[in-house]
Order: C-alpha cells, then structure tokens, then sequence
C-alpha cells in the first residue's frame, strides 16, 4: 500500500465528520480511508484520514491471562500492571492506513470532536500507532459548528496541543477507572447472585449504579408512601363583582380536626359565612425573563418533557443538526454564548423568525448577561442555530424529532432578544376575624418572548386568575371552608428529570435552578455520557419506561438490594467526587497514577467485603426468594413443548435460539435456529418441529440470497431444519 509523503495530516473522529472538513476545502480527491485536500487555510501536502470513533480499545481481562476467561472469585481483583490497547478486527484496515499516514506527516491536526473524548479518540489512535510524538508538531483544531466558516476560521486558529494531551489523560483515567469497577464489579456479583441460586450476568459501573441506585430510591419512596390527611383552612370571598379564593396567611396544615377548631376558635372565626374586611391591596408590575439558553443537559429534559424522547433520541437528533451544520456542538454543559455568537445572530434575526409562525418583535439587540458571558464559557457555548438558515421545505424535509429540537432551540435563541414578559401581580390580603387571606392574581400586561411559544396570546389568558378591584378598607362577604386532603407520593422519574438529577448530583432542583448553578455542581456522568448510561440500563433490562416514567426491573431491583450493602458504590455524591477528581487531571492538579490508586483501593475493598455482607443480609435474601419466583414465572412463559431427545427437559427461547433446559448442563444437545432466510420463524413452528419433526402448513416470509421472497414448509431432518417445497 502506497501512498504520497505528505506534511498534515488532519486526524478526524469519523467519516462524515472528515467530509464536512472536505467540503470545507477548496480542492480534494478521495482515496481509500482517506483525502487529499487543498485550501488556502492548509499547508501543501494536505491529507484528511478518519477513525471509526474508537479505533483503539481497553484489552478484556481474558487478553492479559487464559484464567480470566471463566469467571472466578479466587481471580478477584484484576489489576493488571500495564494496561493493554487493542485494534478491534473489524477496525484494524483503517488503523492500518492511518497509522502509515501519521508516520510520513510532519504536522498532526487533531479534528476528533472538540471534547474530551475526542481528545481521548486521537491521542489512543497515536499512541497505538508507535508513532515518534516528539518529532511531530501536533496542534488541535477546537470549533463549535461544522458550518464551512467555522472549519475555515478554525483551521486558520488551530491551538497547541498541550491542554489537548491533557484533556486525553483525563478521559483516558475515566476510561480505565470504568474498567477497573466493571470488570471487578460484575463478576464479582454476578457470582455472588448465582452462588444465591439467580442466574444471569450483573452489570456494575461506576457511573451507572448510582444512577440504577437513584431511581430504585424514588421507586421505592412512591411504593412505600402512605398518605397523611390533613385538612387546610380557605376563604372564599364575595365582592361586587366576584368570587375568589384566598389561603390562610401564613399558610399551615392542620393534622387533625381538633388541631383546626382551636385554631379557628382562638382566632374568633368559624366555618361558613361571616364578615370580612379587605385589609391590604398592593399591585406591583412584574418581569420575567426568557429561558436559559440549552445546555445538552436542560435540551433533553425539555424536549423529554414536551415530546417524550428519550435522552439518546434527542443526542442522535442534536448530533444530526449539528453534522447538518444547523445547530452548534451538542455535547456541552453550559448556558452562555459568548459576544462572537451574539454578534452573528443579530444580523441574521429576520431570516431566523422567517421560520417562525408569527411576527414578534427582536429590539433586545444589546448582549444580556443572563445569556452572553464569556467568562462562562470554558471549552463550548450554548447550542444554539449557526450561520446556516434553512428554507422551511429542508427545515419539513428532516426527521420529526429534529425538527421538534430546532424548533425549541430557534425559539428559546430568539426569545433572548425579545422583551420580557410583563404582568401585573396583584395582592389582596383579607382580614375574617384575627385571621388573614391571602389571594394573589396575575394579569398579562406585555407577552413579551412568550410569544414565540404559544400559537394563540387568548390561550395564555385563560389561565391566568384575575382578582376584582377592590378598596383597602372594603367589608366582603368570607365563606370560610376547611377541606381534607391527602399528602402525595413523590413522582417518578422521567429521563429528562433523570439526566438533570444527574447532572446535580441527585439533588432536587428544578431545571432552572440546576442551570443557574451548574458550575458550582459536579454531577455523575458527563453531557456526553450520561444518555448512553440510561441505554446501557434500559438495554440490560434493568430499567423499563412507562408512560414517559422510569421503573426499576425486578432484575434491577436485585441488583440494587446487593450493591446497597456497599454504599460508596450507590452514593451520587461520591460519584461526583470522583469526577471532580478526574476534571482535576487536565487541570494538572491531580496525576493518573493517583486517581487509579484510590479506584483500585475501592475495588479491593468491594471484593474484601461484599461476599460476607451478602452472606448475612435479610434484606437481600428476602429479594432473591422473590426473583426467584419471577425467574420461575419467565422461564413458563418462555417455554414451547417437551423435549423430544431427553424427554425430561422443556424447549424454550434461549434468546439467539431455542433450546432444552437440559441443553449442554446435561448433554442435550436439542436446538433449533430462531431465524432462518432472513424469517423469524413463529412459536408455532417451533412447536410443531420438536413435536412432529416437520412443520403443518407453509410458512411465508423467507428470502434467498438473491432476494428472491419464497414460501415453504419445514422439516427437521439430521438435527438441521430444511426447506419442504413439496
């Protein structure tokens, strides 16, 4: 394989990543895993080649020694002295090309994704290459939007590589510390619940089981909440004009009736219709700002709450505008721009509203602080749009979700330069007896930038509560009445709820405030990471969505009554700690070396411990009786008919095929696919082969390997199902 010298190579993340920098470029040609490119930004001898994402991988336990490949507590902890990287097979063709490049260049650009796992990507890739670094001159492209201008202005800006190398060794340390906790972690209990007599692997992650951890608690608060009464003490107030309703002031339940009456008898009033006197008016002209601009973060929780996508659903959907260079970078945690962002959306504001269904007016074009703060912005802005103004048939052209994420971006984007919403707050204390009433009212004055968010200004007024006008001084009519309710359970979790709980640590804050605090917080996971986390939960079975709310599996529910015996690994607290440690690698604050040492510490002490803390826990005994059952329960549901070889164990769905109970623990070797000629084969199928040895009528649906679409009839002949054309 042979290839031009070259001076620059330009190392991006993936394909379509590496032809948005090639469309950049004035001139390129394609070759295989790569291009040759020109441009007045570039030095001569330009080449644009690409990774797979990870082209390079942490080595598995079985790589380092042959014992790891069945698991076994006496192999417990790993701790290899050298950590080994591999070239996946399917990967190794491009590693091959990329590798043969780095060496012959003189100048390495790093164009992986501007983040640390990017960072992560291309220092991996260099390092396995056993290219000689110190002779290469490395600079880091660093852009927000893969709109040609940017790309341009950035090749033309490239950094140092110095915060870069850095960078990589945190994202290599969480790489490594994840490895460390999952590959001791799940073993370990995965182990400890077959010795209890439940089969199935145990995922641990550092990141992960906290997460588990939190919606288990929430799940297990709801499950376990018994409602209180208790009963409140209201006033509804006749004027002239109109009723409305007024709260004890200040407000306080009562928990039982007696509790209520003494209240009532000490503040000389009584239940039903008496006099009362308007002790206070004051009317005061209010202002509310529009909402922060998106973090990744806050985007999901937002879009999760109006549309119900999942959190990896609206990164996929973030990603594709980003690579459709309509959106800025997605995976960032912060809510500012800076002044180079507001000075090209300004000009730009009538094409954006032209993608807006009705006129509102954009005066605001001075930088607001609540939006525009540089000083905020440490590696990425806000994701707002680009340069790039599409036409409404491209903007109708996209995917739903896409569209619906633009559309919440475009409008929160402009409703920063929009005017604030104004209203009159309106405050009617009344005095009945020695007791006060409070009753508060808003009426819209200005909509202001909540124009931009509803389709119809009449519709926000319904909802408004309007109070009369009266005099301070003005006697009125109070009909007192002091109705019972119930307390309620917390609510479930959503995703969206879930990824802000998250991003602050399992602290309850509401959006708003989580943003406003954000850099003060350091959360579990990373804006990068943590939809995948919720994946990883919901792929494993351990973490089901109902109705847009979060449960936890039985499955799940097992592992968590195991790891809460070790409440380090639950703890979202510390899981925060641990990032900050991690942030502190690239701040040359805190070394590899070091954060390894207390991971490993940790490990050894979760396989020092958690045996004999299973071995004496009721709590976890009493949940392994009821998986059991639940096992017992699936294990009916899954199977099909007898065996016809052993004739003692059952034919079930195995997952990738159907098999015996008895299928390898004693010798029966009885099995049938679960797919064949591209047809999943039906239940009925199944059950007629193992049965009668043939199935009872054809079966539609198969394809050859031309793609010719046939029907036939099955019959098993020699242990192997065969196609019956008769």
């Amino acid at each position: 394989m042979g290839y031009d010298s070259s001076n620059t190579v330009i190392l991006a993340e993936k394909p379509s990543q590496a032809r948005s920098y090639v469309e950049a470029f004035n001139k390129s040609v394609k070759r295989t895993g790569y291009y040759e490119v020109s441009d007045d930004v570039l030095s001569e001898g330009t080449v644009v080649t690409f990774g797979f994402g990870h082209l390079v991988e942490l080595a598995t336990p079985e790589m380092y020694d042959d014992k790891y490949k069945k698991w076994s507590l006496d192999n417990l902890p790993i701790f290899p002295e050298r950590y080994q990287f591999i070239v996946p097979k399917d990967k190794v063709g491009q590693f091959r090309i990329v590798k043969k490049l780095l060496f012959e260049a003189s100048t390495i650009i790093i164009a992986t994704d501007s983040d640390r796992e990017g960072s992560n990507i291309a220092w991996s890739i260099m390092k396995q290459s056993k290219v000689n670094l110190k002779k290469k001159v490395i600079k880091r492209l660093w852009i927000n939007s893969l709109e040609k201008d940017a790309i341009l202005r950035g090749f033309k800006n490239l950094k140092d590589s110095g915060d870069d190398y850095l960078a990589y060794k945190e994202a290599q340390t969480r790489q490594i510390s994840d490895w460390l906790v999952g590959m001791n972690g799940s073993p370990l209990y995965s182990l400890l619940l077959r010795q209890s007599g439940v089969r199935g692997v145990y995922s641990i992650g550092r990141v992960q089981t906290p997460t588990l951890y939190m919606v288990y608690q929430r799940d297990q608060a709801i499950k376990n909440f018994k409602p209180e009464p208790y009963f409140e003490l209201n006033a509804e107030i006749s004027t002239q004009q109109q009723k409305f309703v007024a709260k004890l002031e200040p407000y306080q339940r009562f928990k039982d009736e007696k509790g209520l009456m003494t209240f009532m008898h000490v503040k000389n009033i009584e239940k039903g219709f008496q006099n009362g006197l308007i002790k206070d008016v004051q009317k005061q002209l209010k202002k509310s700002a529009s909402p922060r601009l998106f973090s990744l973060s806050s985007l999901q929780s937002a879009i999760n709450k109006r549309y119900h996508a999942s959190a990896s659903q609206v990164l996929q959907a973030v990603q594709g505008l980003y690579e459709a260079k309509l959106l800025t970078y997605p995976r960032t945690d912060c809510n500012y721009i800076t002044d180079q962002e507001f000075n090209y959306l300004v000009p730009n504001l009538s094409g954006y509203l032209g993608l807006v269904s009705k006129e509102v007016s954009l005066d605001n074009i001075k930088a607001n602080s609540r939006y525009v703060n540089g000083k905020k912005v440490q590696e990425h802005h806000a994701i707002i749009m680009t340069k790039v103004i599409p036409s409404k048939t491209k903007l109708a052209a996209l995917p739903k979700l896409q569209q619906q994420v633009y559309d919440l971006v475009l409008r929160t984007t402009l409703a920063m330069f929009a005017d604030p919403y104004e209203y009159e707050e309106t405050t009617i204390t009344t005095q009945v007896g020695h007791a006060n009433f409070k009753a508060t009212g808003n009426v819209p004055i200005k909509q202001g930038w909540k124009d931009l968010f509803t389709s119809n200004v009449n519709s926000t007024n319904e909802d408004q509560e309007t109070l009369p006008q009266v005099k301070k001084g003005e006697t009125v009519k109070a009909n007192l009445q002091t109705p019972q309710k119930e307390t309620t359970p917390p609510t479930a979790f959503t995703e969206g709820t879930l990824i802000t709980a998250m991003k602050t640590a399992g602290k309850t804050l509401d959006d708003e405030e989580a943003q406003s605090i954000l850099k003060d917080v350091e959360g579990i996971g990373t804006e990068a990471t943590r939809a995948n986390v919720l994946e990883v939960l919901k792929k494993r079975g351990y973490l089901f969505t109902q109705k847009n709310k979060l449960h936890v599996s039985e499955q799940g529910v097992t592992l968590c009554k195991a790891v809460e015996l070790e409440p380090l690994l639950t703890s979202p607290e510390m899981t925060a700690k641990w990032e900050l440690a991690l942030r502190q690698i690239s701040q040359k604050q805190r070394t590899q070396e070091n954060f390894l040492g207390q991971i490993k510490k940790f490990v050894k002490k979760l396989v020092d411990e958690v045996p004999g803390q299973i071995k004496v826990s009721t709590e976890f005994k009493k949940q392994i009786t009821i998986q059991k059952q639940h096992q017992n329960i699936e294990n009916i549901a899954k199977e099909v008919c007898d065996c016809p070889i052993c004739k003692v164990g059952k034919v079930v769905d195995k997952g990738k095929f159907y098999g015996c109970t008895n299928y390898n623990a004693k010798h029966c070797s009885f099995s049938l696919p679960k797919k064949l000629s591209g047809k999943v084969l039906p239940k009925g199928a199944i059950k007629d082969l193992a049965q009668f040895g043939h199935t009872k009528k054809k079966i539609k649906g198969f394809k050859s390997k031309t793609g010719k679409v046939f029907e036939a009839k099955l019959i098993l002949k020699d242990d192997r199902v065969k196609f019956d054309f008769s």
